[in-house]
């Protein structure tokens, strides 16, 4: 498949994106950089140690004690999901599903936003390129360029997306391009269409993002993101908002973990036993599945080297930490501290984690998660799903909205997200559920509900599940032993919970029994609550068009 950029009415003084490129004789090497556009100096795809030394020179974060640079994002902690937009065009209109998620901006405010953005690098002294791919396949890749103001930015971007060897750096010739204004201050929203000062607006057809307002970085990667999600399925691949790894000495024992953020996708992945592929987003093709990304992005809030030991050492020299708190004298990080932030988060190139699996491809699924983080404390820690069943919980992608995530979210809420990443989205749900179902189908994987939500009440009053419990959980998914065993079925959701798991103790296994006070209190309270979140789930429901076999593989109310 290959990608071609339309060409630009008009080429923009100072700096240019698209097939407006300085001309050949201003190569994009390291070599020949800086390269001066209007009176912006453009610094392309600087090393790691450049990076870090102009961040630390321009006051944009502190080296921490463990080598990481550390930096704050400002206003916004998490993403800013209602000031995303799309270019509403005729080319893509009919193929997009819009509502909350997806909302229209039109093509004339997109490019008075987009040539605002560039007016405002122009203005700057300096700003920062970087190239890089997304999509470890070379058959699927997209080649990406990342304008921004920020020094730290350009770092995040080199940690996240795979980074372009030396040779193939003169012919690189961008497929999307970002253009990040964070710091551009917007006085009349509605004069670009948008709502609030802040806005994340990408177009389809131009294969551009504009960002403005917002110094969080993860809306970098989520709009690649995005952008493989609608790309993706014209090419035959499944795009997943999931992490994958696989047997060190069993090439074909994969696993995929699907999950919204802070539901356990980076933490239960890397595992000293297998190679991790990666942490965040993948595609599966027919020849297997793929990552998308060349980093991780992983929370720290409570990371300790006992519990994460993986995630742990790879925060050093070349990492990125987002508001986290550190001892002014000794700059340690406190990942227990949640005083800036509780979405506190840790960029780190993939190859950092010592089992990584490089390049990052493997084959066909054995093992498919869907991770629920459930704040009423009602669904099992384990459950065997179906295909029925897999159709059902991936289409309603059922959690808790954690806190930090999104901007405005202070403790966990219920959230419906089809498909597990319905904010990535732009093309109906059923689109992705039906490309799972046929994998699912072809290949023969089992597919598993996992809770890493509470237990023994609802949040406020029971706790979070045991990692070490859950950890045990994924263990004996992946060795077989799980499927082996004997199960019962859940009264209301009638999802399979097996009756003994070898590491955990039994009366864990249905959450009836660990209602508020231990085996056998108030089974009742249990029942009304369960019965609440199985009606919630009734309702989603009916913002899809499922086989009458689909809506019977869910809860009995």
């Amino acid at each position: 498949m290959c990608y071609h950029w339309p060409l630009p009415p008009a080429p923009v003084k100072g700096i240019r994106v698209g097939l407006d490129l300085p001309p050949e004789n201003e190569t994009m090497s390291p070599t020949t950089l800086p390269v001066q556009f209007g009176s912006a100096k453009l610094h392309a795809n600087l090393s790691v140690a450049s990076l870090v030394e102009l961040a630390l020179a321009r006051g944009e974060g502190q080296l921490a004690a463990n080598g990481a640079l550390q930096c704050d994002t400002g206003e916004r902690t998490g993403r800013s999901p209602d000031d995303k937009f799309l270019e509403d065009t005729a080319g893509i209109h009919g193929n997009i599903n819009w509502g909350k998620v997806n909302q229209p901006v039109s093509p004339e405010h997109f490019e008075k936003l987009k040539a605002a953005a560039l007016a405002h690098l122009n203005s700057k002294s300096d700003v920062f390129r970087f190239d890089g791919y997304a999509g470890a396949d070379p058959k699927f890749r997209l080649k990406v360029s990342v304008f921004t103001e920020k020094a730290w930015h350009s770092l995040f971007a080199k940690t996240l997306f795979i980074n372009v060897p030396d040779a193939e750096m003169a012919s690189f010739k961008a497929d999307w391009t970002i253009i990040n204004a964070c710091g551009m201050k917007i006085a009349n929203p509605a004069e670009f269409g948008l709502k609030t000062h802040i806005g994340i607006v990408q177009s389809l057809e131009k294969k551009t993002v504009v960002i403005v307002g917002t110094e969080y970085a993860g809306e970098m990667k989520k709009s690649i993101f995005y952008a493989m999600n609608y790309d993706l399925p014209d090419m035959g691949v499944f795009p997943m908002h999931c992490s994958c790894n696989v047997d060190r000495k069993d090439p074909s024992s994969v696993a995929l973990f699907f999950g919204l953020s802070g539901t356990g996708k980076t933490t239960l992945s890397a595992d000293p036993n297998r190679d991790l592929v990666g942490d965040d987003e993948h595609g599966w093709s027919d020849s297997g599945v793929f990552n998308i990304e060349g980093g991780c992005y992983a929370k720290c809030i409570k990371l300790s080297k006992e519990g994460e030991p993986e995630i742990w050492n790879a925060i050093r020299f070349g990492s990125v930490l987002e508001n986290v708190v550190m001892d002014p004298v000794t700059r340690v990080p406190d990942y227990d501290s949640a005083r800036k932030a509780e979405n506190t988060r840790v960029t780190y190139p993939v190859s950092y984690i010592a089992n990584a699996k490089i390049p990052s491809v493997a084959g066909h699924p054995k093992n498919v998660v869907f991770l629920s983080a459930d704040a009423f404390g009602v669904l099992p820690p384990v459950s065997k799903l179906t295909p029925e069943q897999a159709m059902y919980y991936f289409l309603n992608g059922y959690t808790s909205k954690l806190a930090g995530t999104e901007a405005g979210v202070k403790e966990p809420q219920p959230n419906f997200s089809p498909c597990f990443g319905g904010p990535f989205l732009p093309r109906a749900p059923m689109v992705y559920a039906e490309m799972l179902a046929e994998r699912i189908r072809k290949h023969g994987a089992n597919v598993w509900l996992l809770n890493t939500g509470w237990t023994g009440g609802p949040y406020g009053v029971g706790n979070r599940f045991k990692l070490s419990y859950t950890r045990t959980f994924v263990t004996r998914i992946l060795d077989g032993s799980l499927a082996k065993a004997s199960f019962e079925t859940h009264p209301i959701f009638g999802l399979s919970m097996p009756t003994a798991v070898e590491g955990v103790p039994s009366e864990v296994l249905n959450p009836r029994n660990t209602w508020v006070g231990g085996p056998g209190a108030d089974k009742a309270a249990y029942d009304a609550k369960a019965t609440e979140l199985a009606k919630k789930f009734r309702e989603n429901e009916s913002k899809f068009k499922m086989s009458a076999a689909v809506i019977a593989a869910g809860p009995r109310v």
